[in-house]
């Protein structure tokens, strides 16, 4: 096992965390940016999973949050605003009238204080940053941390923590495009996902949530017993036309089991599972990728990546039925997500 890091750019440091089996991760100081994640197919070719940019500068603008920590809340916050014991809060309005992923001074803006660490089992890195009170609109002097750890048994931990003076929403995730074909050979749509799952959350034209939970049962949306992503992949589910033919959508976990999803390709072999604490995740299938982004591997394209973004629900801010994103003032955020890799059998 071992940790090394470069300079990504004259400002910026690139971290690659790198176990006894080969796999390695790599994270930019930068929003907290995983750029690359290489691991084994069943023939033992190490290739990358993660959408990510030829040219590092790219991540400066990253429209698309290839690989960011993204908060001080994760998703989109309807009218970019919010009520919090009476007061009102407004947001920028970053996705037409909505706030999106924290605007632009979220967390995948901020460039964090790395400290990498490595002991028998593990090597890892542990960002940290504080947030001042009023900045991006948010209430609250928040100090937080993620720290990346990579297992010898290739298992990806992420791990956050938080606290604030004042109470104030906030949610955390990570925004990697998995792609377990190996080095964006071909898009996600044939990869089969197993979700913990019975209902998700019903959006509208602007993709906000309305507020009711709809049932999986006899929908695109059942992945109880696993399905392929491009059977969501169509215009005939108008949940799916909405998201841009595909899924963008957050699904409350049943709690049934761990791990909470797996994803399976069977050209490469490779599988992922994700274990978490957290309420529920938002499945996003690259539906608004386009053709103009020089990844490492060649050109992007509609549905080169599926996002597995493990958080609770901003929607809760408006809706009660939601799971809650709220911290109060001196309390403990603290959660856990965990990416596996491994074969299938």
């Amino acid at each position: 096992m071992n940790i090394t890091a470069v300079p990504a750019t004259e400002v910026w440091t690139e971290y690659t965390l790198t176990n006894g089996t080969g796999m390695a991760v790599s994270i930019l100081d930068f929003g907290g940016i995983i750029t690359k994640i290489m691991v084994p197919d069943r023939n033992g070719n190490l290739e990358n999973v993660v959408l990510s940019y030829k040219n590092v500068p790219d991540y400066q603008q990253n429209p698309n949050f290839f690989g960011a920590l993204i908060g001080p809340v994760a998703g989109r916050i309807e009218g970019a605003s919010f009520e919090l014991s009476g007061t009102p809060y407004s947001l920028e309005a970053n996705e037409g009238n909505n706030h999106l992923h924290g605007g632009s001074e979220g967390f995948h803006q901020v460039l964090w204080r790395a400290a990498p660490f490595q002991n028998e089992q593990a090597v890892g890195l542990t960002l940290s940053h504080t947030r001042p009170d009023g900045e991006g609109s948010y209430p609250g002097t928040v100090t937080v941390s993620a720290t990346y750890t990579l297992t010898n048994d290739n298992r990806l931990i992420l791990d956050y923590e938080a606290s604030s003076d004042k109470t104030t929403p906030l949610t955390l995730t990570n925004h990697s495009y998995f792609n377990l074909s190996g080095n964006l050979k071909n898009t996600v749509g044939s990869q089969v996902a197993t979700i913990d799952s019975s209902r998700v959350v019903e959006l509208d034209d602007q993709l906000i949530p309305t507020g009711n939970l709809m049932a999986v049962t006899e929908t695109p949306f059942d992945f109880r017993d696993g399905r392929k992503l491009e059977d969501g992949f169509n215009d005939a589910f108008v949940q799916n036309e909405l998201a841009g033919s595909g899924y963008d959508h957050y699904f409350v976990f049943d709690n049934t089991r761990q791990p909470k999803v797996l994803l399976q390709d069977s050209v490469s072999g490779r599988q992922m599972a994700v274990e978490t604490d957290q309420p529920g995740m938002v499945m996003y299938t690259g539906n608004g990728l386009d053709d103009s982004l020089h990844l490492n591997e060649g050109m992007s394209r509609k549905y080169l990546g599926v996002c597995f973004e493990t958080q609770g629900s901003p929607a809760s801010l408006h809706h009660e039925n939601m799971p809650g994103i709220i911290l109060h003032a001196g309390d403990l955020y603290k959660t856990q997500t965990a990416f596996i890799f491994s074969l299938m059998e």
